[in-house]
């Protein structure tokens, strides 16, 4: 039985860093804490807007989601909270259930946040987080790629000042271009001068900074800072020269004080509308927040659990749900930030939400006359990261059929929009699966000679048999490859009429389903109809004793070897000891009938 500290920890992660605590930990977490609160505060406020809700919205999404992923998460540094694909997934989802800016749009996206939430929290306590390793990776990358640009599209109208419509690369660009002659040149000028600082930032602050008496470290961290920069600036500017007369759109009056926590009740028709876009957004939230957890915990040599992740993500978007929020995840760009500022636990979170809630009691009302532009802005700069076409070049070269999945999963999502997309990306996964199980590599080998070894004959200079055939599959067996496999042996038996033994290499093969099986036995059943033994050599354990339990082995005609050579030399020795019986004979009978 386990001991139950332990056993509660495994439940409760922050119970593992949490009794190890100590002044060191908090210092630097108190560091990284600050650092991503001012980075998060604009972020925030520009993924609420993304997805269609007030920009305080933001803010309650960013506090209760962090302490719940702090106790039931295990990553140590990855930061949840609003992110640019979730916030454009969540908008497409509302917009197809209710009107922006009514009460029945904030209950949808709080009831989109709790599906998520609970639909992410079964699957971990269910352990079936395996399951997200059916979705290609690439397939992944080429619908965050185009996610990203139609998520720089639809910001262009805060940019342009502009009222455009459009939920796909198309509709946005003839709205954009319908609406370019009432562009409201003072939104475009701070929008595009926002752009420009932010991006130079990236280079010339830092370049600027490391003439100043400060590490490269410290540098790159006030770099982060940049778009609080320009949150400041702007306002400043917008409330010295009157942008509101001016036709500037401004984030305007944001109700302070922290959300009221309280659990919607949505009709059953809304519950249905929205059940399968939150298990969209739930799938892509996953697979890009353990994507991050993993690689930042392999830097430390830490480890996260796959499935508590589920249930420490689900739990975060139940908690935005309560507290009025919309789904979320665990962000690239601040989970890097917190990493490299300093982060050692999830405590930087906790202290990150009440930095964000103090934002939020104290801080809105100098968030007035903050300009859209500003925002949109700085939504554009970040999925810049997003935008990855690279990708269509490396699986050009690499596999065409990840290619072609990929510029599927492209064009379906910029032509039909994320919900297509993300059904297309998923399809897609599953039929590339399904499409390489079915027909796994299968080789003919033969014996390198001087060695024990033994190789594909169109690739090496080996050792063959004419009587012998060798063949290696490289995949377990299951019902939708074991035909292939049966097709593939009888046609190199039509090729070659000489073969008596068939020798099936099993180093590669798992398992064995009760379909390939069946399979298997009626092959052993017809090559020994045909005068040809069906022998196996290097069969794995488990393997091993599945085909014992099933009396697979009493029928086999052929015989079981632990190793290839010794099978190959098994039914060579045969094929020459049958070779002498057969010249014996034709000696014995040519000396007959000359008598």
């Amino acid at each position: 039985m386990q001991n139950g500290p332990n056993f509660l920890s495994k439940y409760l992660p922050i119970l593992q860093w949490l009794r190890d605590y100590d002044g060191t930990s908090f210092s630097r977490d108190f560091l990284a804490a600050i650092i991503v609160t001012i980075m998060l505060i604009p972020q925030s406020l520009a993924y609420a807007l993304l997805a269609g809700l007030p920009a305080q919205v933001g803010l309650y999404a960013s506090m209760v989601p962090l302490v719940a992923y702090a106790v039931f998460g295990t990553s140590r540094t990855l930061s949840v909270g609003p992110v640019a694909v979730a916030s454009l997934m969540s908008a497409a989802a509302l917009g197809e259930v209710a009107v922006q800016g009514t009460g029945d749009y904030l209950l949808a996206a709080a009831v989109l946040a709790i599906l998520s939430g609970l639909f992410l929290a079964l699957m971990g306590i269910l352990r079936l987080g395996f399951l997200a390793n059916f979705l290609s990776h690439p397939v992944i990358s080429g619908f965050i790629t185009a996610s990203g640009l139609l998520i720089a599209l639809s910001q262009l109208e805060h940019l342009l000042g502009i009222n455009a419509q459009g939920d796909t690369v198309t509709k946005m660009a003839a709205s954009l271009v319908h609406g370019l002659d009432s562009v409201n040149p003072y939104t475009l000028g701070t929008g595009v001068a926002v752009v420009a600082f932010l991006l130079w930032s990236r280079a010339g602050a830092v370049r600027l900074l490391g003439k100043l008496p400060i590490s490269d470290h410290a540098a790159g961290m006030l770099v982060k800072a940049a778009p609080v920069v320009g949150v400041i600036a702007t306002i400043a500017v917008a409330a010295q020269f009157g942008f509101e007369e001016r036709g500037v759109a401004l984030v305007g009056r944001i109700p302070g004080g922290l959300p009221d926590l309280s659990v919607p009740f949505p009709s059953l028709e809304l519950v249905q509308a929205l059940w399968v876009p939150a298990i969209m957004i739930s799938i892509i939230g996953y697979v890009e927040s353990v994507s991050v957890g993993k690689t930042l915990a392999a830097k430390r040599r830490e480890k996260i659990d796959v499935n508590q992740e589920l249930v420490g993500l689900g739990a975060a978007n139940l908690g935005a749900g309560l507290s009025g929020g919309f789904p979320v995840t665990g962000g690239f760009s601040r989970s890097v930030v917190n990493f490299d500022a300093g982060a050692v636990t999830q405590m930087a979170s906790i202290m990150t939400a009440v930095g964000i809630a103090l934002a939020a009691m104290f801080l809105t009302p100098y968030l007035y006359y903050l300009p859209k532009a500003t925002l949109a802005a700085t939504i554009i700069v970040a999925v810049l990261t997003l935008v990855d076409f690279s990708i269509l070049r490396k699986t050009w070269h690499f596999s065409r059929s990840d290619f072609f999945a990929v510029s599927i999963t492209i064009v379906v999502t910029l032509l039909f929009g994320v919900e297509a997309g993300v059904s297309c990306g998923v399809g897609a996964s599953v039929a590339l699966f399904l499409f390489r199980t079915s027909k796994p590599h299968i080789a003919e080998v033969g014996l390198v000679e001087g060695t024990e070894h033994f190789r594909n004959i169109r690739r090496h200079r080996v050792l063959t048999v004419p009587e012998i055939l060798t063949i290696r599959v490289d995949e377990s067996l299951m019902f939708s490859n074991a035909a292939f496999l049966e097709e593939r042996i009888y046609s190199d038996l039509a090729v070659n009429r000489q073969v008596r033994h068939v020798i099936l290499m099993c180093s590669a093969i798992n398992e064995i389903d009760w379909s390939a099986l069946e399979v298997l036995e009626a092959l052993n059943h017809r090559l020994d109809e045909l005068g040809i033994r069906l022998h196996l050599s290097e069969v794995k354990g488990p393997v091993m004793d599945s085909l014992k339990r099933t009396g697979f082995l009493a029928h086999l005609s052929g015989k079981v070897y632990l190793t290839q050579f010794q099978a190959f030399n098994a039914a060579r020795a045969q094929v020459a000891s049958g070779s002498a019986s057969r010249d014996l004979a034709a000696a014995a009978a040519a000396g007959s009938e000359s008598a």
